[in-house]
């Protein structure tokens, strides 16, 4: 009868015997390793010697399988020694290991390197963009008149997007504005007015009057030269007591304050009636071309003018659904585009500009007004 021991027979010998030449076994694969370790050349072969001595089908493993055959007292001394080779051959296959790893991070980096005595390269430098310095000389303009600049979600509901505003579902104006809709309920704004419907509400629990201004991104479904679909709106809402007498005479002395800030003191106004629903009577404003000063060009189409904005006394409906009676209580809303109003400002003659971050763009304007 015979017992098997690492791939080598073994006759039936007592265990003192056994013992002895499963150290030998053990010596033996320990100088094996070592030898073939010390002459391995890459990684790969590395690995596979890890594997061959120490995986769990490795030949260390195959000699812990055979010490069933020892006495209990002599498994333990067998167990030590075969953790001690282990714990040497790892070492010595970790040593190994870094260093071909080091070796391949140094042609790395030699392959890599940069000559740090060279010039650099001068940075690029943007400038701040048209549409901030735009938002910040409107609200710089209004707060100086007394409005109170105030800000909106984004996300809105249908209710405050149109039905506050007098669109009511199924109205043919919505039609004009089509919308980004999440859900049945929500959009995102299309217009910065809903801002309005809210600060009504919130002023009419008090029976306040409003004097405000809101700027801020709406979204509709338009892209090209002079459209995008995302776009930078300032509305305007001044609400008061009827003996106060706020006119349409205040809403255009405010928009010719405004409009000529902007784009210049030389800059005339006309008012041509429209329809808005949130508004009766309504306004569309024009504005002298700023390229022709109103001679007739390309950009205003020959006529003279370009229109810039909408305007109009605020709708009694509007008044009474955000909490005032419009029977004691008036007041007028204005809205612009502030895209447009930075390209007519700044001479750009594509709104995609504004959004194509590009930095010759936008060095252009590294320089004071």
């Amino acid at each position: 009868m015979e017992d098997v021991f690492v791939g080598v027979k073994l006759k039936i010998v007592p265990s003192k015997r056994k013992e002895g030449i499963m150290k030998e076994q053990i010596e033996q694969i320990k100088l094996t390793a070592k030898e073939e370790i010390s002459k391995v050349e890459d990684l790969k072969t590395l690995v596979d010697l890890k594997v061959k001595y120490l995986g769990k089908k490795g030949e260390l493993t195959s000699v812990l399988r055979g010490m069933g055959a020892l006495s209990p007292e002599e498994r333990p001394v067998i167990g030590s020694l075969v953790n001690e080779v282990r714990d040497e051959l790892e070492a010595i296959i970790a040593e190994k290991e870094n260093s071909f790893k080091e070796a391949e991070l140094n042609k790395k980096l030699e392959k890599e390197t940069i000559d740090i005595t060279l010039p650099s390269k001068k940075a690029i430098r943007g400038s701040e963009h048209p549409l901030n310095r735009t938002i910040e000389e409107i609200e710089d303009l209004f707060i100086s008149m007394g409005y109170e600049v105030i800000d909106g979600p984004e996300l809105e509901t249908d209710e405050f997007c149109f039905e506050r505003l007098n669109l009511p579902k199924g109205h043919p104006a919505r039609d004009m504005q089509d919308s980004f809709y999440i859900t049945d309920e929500y959009l995102l704004r299309t217009q910065t007015s809903a801002v309005q419907a809210h600060t009504m509400l919130k002023y009419a629990e008090n029976q306040k009057p409003i004097k405000m201004i809101c700027v801020g991104k709406t979204y509709r479904r338009e892209d090209d030269a002079t459209h995008s679909h995302q776009f930078n709106q300032v509305e305007g809402l001044v609400i008061d007591r009827k003996e106060n007498k706020v006119s349409l005479a205040d809403l255009k002395g405010t928009l010719e304050v405004f409009v000529r800030k902007m784009l210049g003191e030389n800059t005339k106004l006309r008012f041509r009636p429209s329809y808005f629903p949130f508004t009766e009577p309504s306004y569309e404003v024009d504005c002298t071309c700023f390229k022709c000063a109103g001679k007739g060009c390309s950009l205003c189409k020959q006529t003279g003018w370009i229109e810039i904005l909408g305007s109009g006394i605020v709708h009694p409906n509007v008044l009474k659904m955000n909490g005032y009676d419009p029977e004691e209580w008036g007041g007028f809303a204005f809205g612009t585009g502030i895209d447009r109003l930075a390209m007519f400002k700044y001479g750009i003659p594509d709104m995609r500009y504004l959004y194509a971050n590009d930095v010759r763009f936008l060095k252009q304007f590294d320089r004071k007004d």
